[in-house]
């Protein structure tokens, strides 16, 4: 999350910061709504990975029962197939 305060402070850090604030905002109601997301199409078929589209932003996180993980917040247009170690992968 600091790459992405980091751009976009480069032309508004006010911005940046309530830029921010709304991502938590947003994961922070999976606390209730764990299931608000859609399943993660490049996560083969899991239940358990889904994400919460925010903006242009991917919120990847992982669905566990009592608990919420978020394993990352990514571009929308990046394409996690080809990507070798894929956020949700242990090890």
């Amino acid at each position: 999350m600091a790459g992405i305060q980091a751009y976009i402070a480069k032309d508004s850090p006010y911005y940046a910061r309530q830029f921010i604030e709304r991502i938590f905002e947003a994961a922070e109601t999976l606390e209730d709504f764990p299931e608000l997301g859609r399943k993660v199409p490049e996560a083969e078929g899991s239940d358990k990975i889904r994400e919460l589209i925010f903006q242009s932003y991917r919120i990847l996180y992982l669905n566990q029962p009592n608990h919420v993980y978020i394993l990352a917040v990514i571009p929308g247009s990046r394409n996690l197939a080809g990507m070798e170690h894929k956020p949700w992968a242990v090890g």
